[in-house]
């Protein structure tokens, strides 16, 4: 039981931005160090209704899989085959937002399998099939069943509503260090932005920042909360994670106060894990995920996924109109 009165933290994203998804480390960091202490809320920012506003701002496939390479410098996995066409956000978006209305845990892990999804395989945001594919590695999850409400009127009003939220960042501390953004009309939250709150107070950690900056601000909120140090063990770690976690993310968890992380000593102890048979190795972009034995089920749900994402990229089907 909590002694204490939970940190909201106000999670505004989208599975298609690269920046959020190389915060990842600085976000599982988060999560174990103050566990329950957080209280974390996802929005979906919805960067893009139609494919046809990145194709207007000079995007391809091309583009993009370059840029993923240089996002690599964070750690996080990234492939770089040109997907067959660039893709809005919004039915990701959407299909994250149906799965928060069953159970939040639900919707976390969606938007994990869908940035996993969209950075490391041919798959794409706005197709229903791919959308399903992705989403198959979540356990608990119907990925059909989700994949299917994406148009229901609840979920675009959910939706709406988090868009709205994230269009408010004019004149917010965010906007102030040059972090938000107005790529169609409003001033929003950039991806991914931490709203700290508890009672009247509310602290703005916007945009890509690194782990410091959070906990700097958790600090100024609570100094009396318990915070957990880093393990001794990556199986620590991946025993909190049911989806497991990539190499960099296990490298900042166990990333000893100021020193750098060491993801070449994370991943020696990964790999002794996995010797042992405590650990399984699932190979994602040019890096893998890592998950204890004991989600032994969910690592053969990740492979199927896997395994159809590859087949989808055989024979990527036309571009839509």
């Amino acid at each position: 039981m909590l002694s204490v009165q939970p940190i909201t933290v106000l999670h505004f994203s989208d599975p298609g931005c690269p920046w959020a998804y190389s915060a990842s480390p600085a976000l599982a960091t988060l999560r174990w160090r103050y566990g329950d202490q957080l209280d974390w809320r996802l929005i979906l920012i919805g960067l893009t209704e139609s494919a046809q506003q990145y194709v207007d701002r000079g995007y391809t496939p091309e583009r993009q899989a370059r840029g993923y390479r240089n996002f690599r410098i964070f750690g996080m996995p990234f492939a770089t085959q040109p997907k067959s066409r660039v893709a809005a956000t919004s039915r990701a978006c959407r299909a994250v937002v149906a799965a928060r209305m069953k159970d939040p845990a639900l919707g976390d892990a969606a938007f994990r399998a869908l940035q996993l999804m969209q950075f490391n395989t041919p798959l794409v945001l706005d197709e229903d099939g791919d959308l399903a594919t992705g989403l198959r590695r979540v356990p608990g999850l119907d990925a059909g069943e989700i994949v299917a409400r994406i148009d229901d009127r609840d979920v675009v009003r959910a939706y709406e509503a988090d868009r709205a939220l994230a269009r408010t960042a004019e004149g917010s501390p965010t906007a102030f260090q040059g972090k938000a953004a107005s790529t169609d009309g409003p001033v929003r939250y950039t991806a991914p932005s931490l709203v700290f709150e508890r009672g009247d107070v509310r602290l703005e950690a916007g945009g890509f920042q690194p782990i410091e900056a959070y906990d700097v601000v958790i600090a100024n909120i609570d100094p009396t909360l318990k915070r957990r140090p880093a393990p001794d063990n990556p199986l620590e770690a991946l025993d909190e994670a049911p989806l497991g976690l990539v190499t960099a993310e296990v490298a900042e968890i166990m990333r000893p106060g100021n020193f750098p992380a060491d993801p070449g000593a994370a991943e020696d102890a990964l790999i002794e894990a996995a010797a042992r048979g405590d650990a399984v190795r699932l190979p994602v972009g040019d890096d893998a995920v890592w998950l204890s034995a004991r989600y032994a089920r969910a690592s053969d749900r990740f492979l199927r996924a896997s395994d159809m994402a590859a087949a989808r990229g055989v024979a990527p089907p036309a571009a839509a109109s």
